[in-house]
């Protein structure tokens, strides 16, 4: 490393925050950048460390343990030391596609599993990410870069999330004919409705990359929803091969008494609707607005928090946050060692802001929801709900039991289901005839990603389940590998 002494000599720092009070008045993003000398000290912080974990890209008891995408997370740190930016664009951009998205929306395994985080507070990998793409954009490093001569091979690419985008982009680079098909309005997927704006902003950055990609050949179709109005066995006919990229967006329900009242909804539809209203006109336009209500999020996951934000800009008059899990502790316990991804008490942003707002974190652990009751109207007005105790069934599996005396009712009028997913909805694969695992995900071996069905590939959530974006672009490069391989014989994707 350029400074070997680095992480002896400077202390980790982030980038600085807006204020919870400044940001919720608004929907850019709210990190500010970091000036490029203190970015060279954080760069300097990466240690000599012989066998670097952050790259591993591992699950490690279930969880994902160094960087997905394998990024050679090591040699863009000593390029960003020694001030060299364009060329830690170049090695960065080799491992991912879209480090723009990761920088703002990964939870960063990577600083999970690094070395000198057994002792110390571990280099701050995700903002020097961020930051050398970001400069990358800034200085016009980052253009198109159409295949030098195509291969007369077609390809369908369904689903626009970053699975499909990932696969898209590899599979243009060796020269195919990519087509990218997206029921919805806008390509993008998860990076265009799932994450609120504030997050991961969709002019500048998610249609930026998409433009990138339309002039380097790649043709998207929205509102192209397979499997309803585009028939899946057409596209077997017209294309040479198909990648099914279409997430796991079934979502989790919750059947207690009162859960088909008005005003209880999906959690994805209400980031989806938000950000629609956004980007057509205003964010008063959405039809589910949380103004002047009382919020419940259930659910307390990635997904909740951005629900959290997002009621937070809508002015709601009270959130509360439901947590079946109990608080994570603040540091690592004995059973959660490093290189592990560290299972401690976070105060996201979601959170922080209601809690600058409301005086606490929102969030109620070891809580359930036992019923929604109605008004005369039908529509939800108040939640009952109950704290739990895990406790061991007779199998040895650890379940919720009730705690007797500690039910509470309170109001809420906009309830919001943020409680994962169940994997892919099932009409396209139906159609196409593609096996699927008990888990009804797509049934595709990681490495191989090809489904029962020649020349038919499968890769992101509706392989492998509700997962990180980054596992999503790793299993969209490799898919493109495989599928590559498939029609010419050979590859020299990575």
């Amino acid at each position: 490393m350029g400074k070997p002494t680095g992480f002896i000599e400077y202390l980790r720092e982030l980038p600085v925050d807006r204020t919870p009070q400044e940001r919720v008045r608004d929907w850019k993003e709210f990190h500010h950048h970091m000036e490029e000398r203190r970015l060279r000290h954080q760069a300097a912080r990466c240690m000599d460390c012989g066998v670097p974990f952050c790259h591993t890209g591992k699950l490690i008891s279930g969880m994902a343990s160094g960087c997905p995408v394998n990024n050679v997370i090591p040699e863009w740190n000593d390029l960003v030391y020694r001030g060299l930016w364009r060329e830690a664009l170049e090695r960065l951009h080799m491992t991912n596609n879209f480090p723009e998205f990761t920088g703002r929306v990964c939870p960063a395994p990577c600083e999970g599993s690094c070395v000198l985080g057994i002792t110390n507070p571990p280099v701050t990998i995700k903002s020097i990410e961020n930051a050398i793409v970001d400069k990358g954009w800034d200085e016009g490093w980052v253009v198109p870069e159409p295949p030098k001569q195509r291969t007369g091979k077609k390809i369908a690419v369904i689903g626009s999330g970053p699975a499909g985008l990932s696969a898209a982009a590899q599979l243009n680079r060796a020269g195919h004919s990519v087509t990218v098909l997206e029921r919805d309005d806008r390509p993008g997927g998860l990076l265009m409705y799932g994450i609120p704006n504030m997050k991961l902003d969709k002019r500048e950055v998610v249609e930026r990359r998409l433009k990138t990609m339309e002039r380097e050949g790649i043709k998207f179709i929205c509102n192209a929803h397979v499997g309803d109005n585009v028939e899946a066995q057409l596209l077997r006919k017209d294309f040479d091969a198909l990648v099914l990229c279409t997430g796991a967006t079934q979502p989790r329900d919750l059947p207690v008494d009162g859960r088909k009242l008005k005003g209880v909804h999906f959690a994805m539809e209400y980031l989806t609707e938000s950000t629609k209203a956004l980007l057509n006109g205003g964010p008063d336009h959405t039809p589910i607005h949380a103004r002047d209500r009382d919020v419940i999020v259930i659910g307390g996951g990635d997904t909740g928090t951005d629900c959290v934000a997002t009621a937070m800009r809508q002015g709601c008059k009270s959130l509360t946050q439901i947590e079946i899990l109990q608080q994570p502790p603040m540091d690592r316990t004995d059973d959660n060692p490093w290189p592990e991804w560290p299972k401690v008490y976070k105060l996201d942003y979601g959170q922080e802001e209601a809690a600058a707002k409301f005086g606490a974190d929102p969030r109620a652990y070891l809580t359930t929801v036992k019923r929604f009751v109605g008004d005369a109207n039908g529509a939800v007005k108040e939640i009952v709900t109950v704290q739990i105790d895990w406790q061991k069934n007779e199998k040895g599996q650890f379940v919720p039991v009730e705690v007797a005396g500690t039910e509470r009712t309170q109001p809420a009028d906009l309830v919001l289901l943020a409680m994962g997913f169940l994997g892919p909805e099932q009409m396209l694969l139906k159609d196409l005839s593609v096996a699927t695992d008990p888990r009804s995900n797509v049934k595709a071996d990681h490495g191989k990603f090809a489904t029962s069905i020649p020349g038919v590939f499968a890769a992101g959530d509706c392989r492998r389940g509700q997962s990180l974006v980054v596992w999503a672009i790793n299993e969209g490069r490799g898919a493109a590998r495989e599928c590559d391989r498939y029609l010419m014989g050979t590859t020299e994707l990575p």
